[in-house]
């Protein structure tokens, strides 16, 4: 039988971040640092993925963007663009209400009832987003999430010979070409990387075979929570194992809830509340009882674990 790696005490919140964590997409700080109408560039996005096809060429959307990004930085529109840079608008990004408040709720939530402490069973925070890695790592809620998956660009790359030219000396100052991609489908790598541990652990390969026992985190411990369609194979894979997906919906700026009411009917997800995470909201709530229906169910296979240890026989 294989060694347990891990106790499988944590429960893991992983969040979309776009109209989840925040109420409308994450890149408008870009747009009004540079004087760029942001309807323009998302129409002109949307456009690319038929001029590649014309071309011969396929383009998904979600890596389209990016690339756009990356042609207003070599057009000079985003002149300076850095990863520093995207930290730094990543300040200016507000978030829903109760966040990030309620990281700290939840984890204090479980340290403070003793059943749960007594297990040592603990909440981690984790953000996976196809949105852009450098501006979550900016803003406020980066002291309290536990990782961080999302795209990421670098500036400059290794010369041919670099590695007899080490140390390398210097570094760009424009974002130049995209470094990790997280799409709407690969977003699912992260949830296996959070499973097994390879977070935590680097010498873990994603692919790696592990029985259930030897992973960190089972899926069953787990609660997603996003907003769209483009979730589905995350709330599927949730469902199917045994965790908790919620879907979440904002009406300011831009009104979402038809679209994840239609998740709810069709389905995909098993609870539905408005982005609003505070203290006595649905969504606080909602997340709140899974954690707690989490927890105890933990505690109990605990608990049946140790009554399978039989003792043996006494004097008589």
């Amino acid at each position: 039988m294989p060694v347990p790696l891990h106790t499988q005490t944590v429960i893991a919140f992983i969040w979309d971040f776009d109209r989840t964590l925040i109420p409308d997409n994450m890149q408008w700080p870009i747009f009004e640092e540079y004087g760029v109408d942001e309807a323009s560039f998302w129409r002109e996005v949307d456009g690319l993925v038929e001029y590649h096809r014309a071309m011969g060429e396929t383009m998904g959307r979600s890596l389209a963007y990016l690339i756009h990004i990356l042609t207003y930085v070599e057009q000079g529109i985003f002149k300076g663009l850095s990863n520093s840079k995207l930290r730094e608008l990543g300040g200016k990004l507000e978030f829903c209400p109760g966040i990030p408040e309620f990281f700290e709720e939840s984890r204090r939530h479980v340290a403070e009832t003793e059943e749960f402490a007594k297990e040592d069973i603990s909440v981690e925070h984790f953000v996976v987003s196809t949105g852009l890695r450098p501006m979550i790592e900016g803003s406020a809620i980066a002291p309290y999430v536990d990782g961080i998956w999302a795209n990421s660009f670098i500036e400059q790359t290794a010369p041919p010979g670099f590695l007899e030219q080490l140390p390398v000396v210097g570094k760009g100052k424009e974002i130049k070409y995209l470094s990790d991609y997280i799409g709407h489908t690969s977003k699912t790598r992260a949830l296996f990387e959070i499973n097994k541990g390879v977070n935590v652990n680097p010498s873990v390969d994603v692919n790696a075979r592990m029985s259930e026992s030897q992973r960190r985190v089972p899926l069953r411990n787990m609660v997603y929570i996003a907003d769209g369609p483009s979730d589905v194979p995350m709330f599927s894979i949730l469902n199917k194992a045994g965790g908790k997906t919620l879907g979440v919906y904002n009406l300011e700026p831009r009104n979402n809830h038809k679209q994840v009411k239609q998740l709810q009917e069709q389905g995909r997800i098993q609870g539905m509340a408005e982005a609003d995470f505070r203290p006595g909201k649905a969504a606080y709530l909602w997340l709140m009882d899974s954690l707690d229906q989490i927890a105890y169910e933990i505690v109990e296979n605990r608990r049946q674990a140790l009554a399978a240890i039989k003792n043996p026989p006494g004097h008589t």
